[in-house]
């Protein structure tokens, strides 16, 4: 089976450098340009099954992705949904700094042993991510293709499982605006990464694909 593992389009809050969490927050008008140039990357490509976060900015990604042919196939499940930030959530890094210093900079070096204020650790968001994407990729066949559309964090802890990495190494690759993965296997525990973090329906080999805030 192979699996198309994207993570939605750019919100405002993204280009502010704001973090989202399990907020709300719609695509802007650059993320659901981005969105259709993954549809039209993904157009002639075959897609047996869909499933997304239920938040709007994956799911809206997934729709365009999928185009409107085969938009009712997608599927939402709330194991996708981002990491709870908790208290984080709407602000920017500057203020978290002022407001949570040591716990910001654990989350840049020790990401694993962060527990978010009044939220998740990346420990919780596999917890619930993991048997969502199992469920996804129940009964698929040798030669299905399943899009999933996540998040960053969710992404992240997905694809370190796959690669047998400890989530110490999160920040060792990026996952950019509506980015693809292409995982392939005879089931879900014998997976292999075929690609990484390719954006290139949006982005040039040497452009910029930076998020700043997670």
């Amino acid at each position: 089976m192979r699996i198309l593992l994207a993570r939605h389009g750019e919100t405002p809050w993204n280009a502010e450098g704001r973090y989202q969490g399990q907020e709300d927050i719609p695509l802007s008008p650059v993320g659901e340009a981005q969105a259709e140039a993954l549809g039209r990357r993904l157009h002639d490509t075959r897609i047996d099954r869909a499933v997304a976060s239920p938040l709007s900015r994956a799911r809206r990604t997934a729709e365009l992705a999928l185009g409107t042919e085969r938009a009712a196939m997608l599927v939402t499940d709330p194991g996708l949904m981002e990491i709870a930030h908790g208290t984080w959530e709407g602000l920017l890094a500057s203020e978290i700094r002022e407001r949570d210093a040591a716990r910001l900079q654990a989350w840049r070096d020790t990401p694993h042993d962060v527990l978010m204020p009044e939220g998740e650790s990346l420990q919780h968001v596999f917890d619930r991510a993991w048997p969502a994407f199992a469920r996804a990729c129940d009964g698929l066949g040798v030669d299905d293709t399943l899009l999933v559309v996540a998040h960053d964090a969710v992404n992240r802890v997905l694809l370190c499982h796959v690669l047998g990495i400890p989530f110490a190494r999160l920040w060792t690759f990026r996952q950019a605006p509506t980015t693809l993965n292409l995982l392939e296997g005879a089931d879900v525990d014998h997976l292999e990464v075929v690609r990484l973090n390719d954006c290139a329906h949006h982005t040039l080999l040497f452009g910029e694909a930076v998020h700043r805030a997670l």
